[in-house]
């Protein structure tokens, strides 16, 4: 073939930095936005943020003395005070935010440095965490007051160790025997005697090695307890816990010789023992989730407005601004200034494209927001798309890890989005309206006589959803609900 040189003319997509990075604040979370708007602070000069938390706390200098000052940076922003913030492309700040600088005060009054100027509370101060205790902390502490040799320290010392965090032991003392070394010539029954020991210890139930014996510590250990209802508590956690743990009343009945009353005595002594006593020592930190949006009850209806908290203020700097405008400025630093105009703008359009799909899903769910989940209408991401002229996709990373606060709680923006399931009447009733009447029909069941599956199906018909046996127990299954069997009570 003879190679030749050949000119074409085509269409194609490409997508703009400035569009790559406006699609990729959009998918963030709140938090994942700030820790990504921190590094562009960081690597960009010309950008500045007006609502940094640390302008205003004090700070300790090099000699020692401590300054309350704010930042030279923190100027408001130049311009008429009456513009909106899409006004300036150089700025962007949360709407209602207060823009006017904090005068530094010669004066300090230290006793109030602390202390909020608007709090009642004159004894108001910065709290510390508390130190977290764990659960073998909780226990050494004991050991230390009731075992008085080393050795027998070493020994139940041995065992903490050896605990996981529900405070179970589940390497079996043989094999810690094992690995011990022969010089130390610790012997089985002294291992013995240091978990019979662990096993008196507080949290009550610590150093069980099963399920069973962990409640039989407890039961053996409540006080007030009858002692022939105790025995019978006892009897069921070490020989019959299955049949216990799948209410199989009948087999209990007849392997223990009683009665219900005898029966609901024991099991109300059983529930009254905790299976994980060392839950309650666990580190684990909670997750806070900070709303997006706000929705809250006006004479007009329901009201949408974007939570000012999680808004960033950010502007050019000044300075460098006006080094570029005067031609003194780095090549480099023309490319920065632009970057910064492009973030603003991009952050700016992010609140306002989830301002207007939160305004649009309020729209279309005021029943759920008057009278709750049972009042939810079908939606899907297509309908709210079509009404704001936006991509499904971009709906979509909308809605991911963004959230909204109404009088019923916290919900992720997808909450409101679910499939359809098919009335008598011709209609539609959404999935979420169906998994609260669930829940509404299971709390109110007798507990004697729960409902199944089947009669939860025929009750929805009744009320005109036509939904198959099938289908409630996926959605009950989804609701952590347990089945039948397992909530019926004496």
């Amino acid at each position: 073939m003879k190679q030749s040189l050949q000119l074409r003319t085509s269409q194609h997509l490409a997508l703009t930095p400035q569009l790559q990075q406006s699609i990729r604040l959009l998918q963030l979370s709140t938090l994942e936005l700030h820790q990504e708007l921190e590094q562009l602070l960081t690597d960009n000069p010309l950008l500045e943020r007006l609502d940094d938390p640390l302008d205003h706390s004090l700070r300790l200098l090099g000699d020692g003395a401590i300054n309350q000052q704010a930042p030279a940076g923190d100027a408001p922003a130049e311009g008429p005070p009456g513009d909106a913030p899409a006004a300036d492309a150089d700025n962007y700040e949360a709407p209602g935010a207060d823009t006017e600088s904090t005068t530094p005060d010669a004066d300090i009054d230290w006793g109030d440095a602390g202390r909020s100027k608007n709090s009642d509370d004159e004894d108001a101060r910065p709290q510390l965490e508390a130190h977290h205790c764990t659960l073998r902390d909780h226990l050494m502490e004991q050991m230390r007051v009731t075992v008085l040799e080393m050795r027998d320290r070493a020994l139940v010392e041995l065992i903490i160790d050896a605990l996981d965090e529900n405070g179970y032991l589940e390497e079996s003392l043989d094999d810690i025997h094992a690995r011990l070394p022969e010089e130390l010539d610790v012997e089985i029954e002294e291992l013995q005697t240091a978990l019979k020991l662990l096993q008196s210890f507080d949290p009550m139930g610590v150093g069980a090695r099963n399920a069973a014996e962990c409640l039989a510590i407890q039961i053996k250990r409540l006080p007030g307890v009858p002692m022939v209802t105790r025995r019978m508590a006892l009897a069921i956690v070490e020989n019959h816990l299955t049949w216990f743990a799948q209410r199989d009343f009948n087999k209990l009945k007849k392997a223990l010789l009683c009665d219900d009353e005898d029966l609901r005595e024991a099991q109300a002594v059983i529930r009254q023992c905790n299976p994980h006593p060392g839950a309650a020592f666990a580190s684990d930190v909670s997750d806070y989730v900070v709303p997006d949006v706000i929705v809250k009850k006006s004479r007009n209806g329901w009201q949408v407005s974007l939570n000012n908290d999680v808004m960033p203020r950010l502007r050019v700097n000044a300075m460098y601004a006006n080094l570029l405008k005067q031609g003194k400025g780095e090549g480099a630093m023309g490319a920065q200034l632009q970057e910064a105009k492009w973030l603003i703008k991009n952050m700016r359009q992010r609140f306002d494209t989830i301002l207007r799909v939160a305004q649009a899903i309020v729209e279309r769910q005021k029943n759920f927001f008057s009278h709750g989940a049972v009042a939810m209408r079908p939606l899907v991401l297509r309908e709210i798309a079509d009404t704001l002229g936006l991509h499904e996709s971009t709906i979509s990373r909308v809605t991911t890890q963004k959230y909204m606060l109404t009088p019923h709680g916290m919900f992720e923006l997808k909450y409101f989005f679910g499939s359809h399931v098919a009335t008598e009447a011709g209609g539609e009733a959404s999935s979420t309206a169906i998994r609260a009447l669930i829940v509404q029909l299971t709390g109110a069941e007798d507990p004697k006589n729960p409902l199944s599956d089947s009669k939860i199906a025929d009750m929805l018909g009744e009320q005109g959803m036509v939904i198959a046996r099938r289908t409630v127990a996926k959605y009950r299954e989804a609701l952590k609900i347990p089945p039948v069997s397992l909530r019926k009570s004496l």
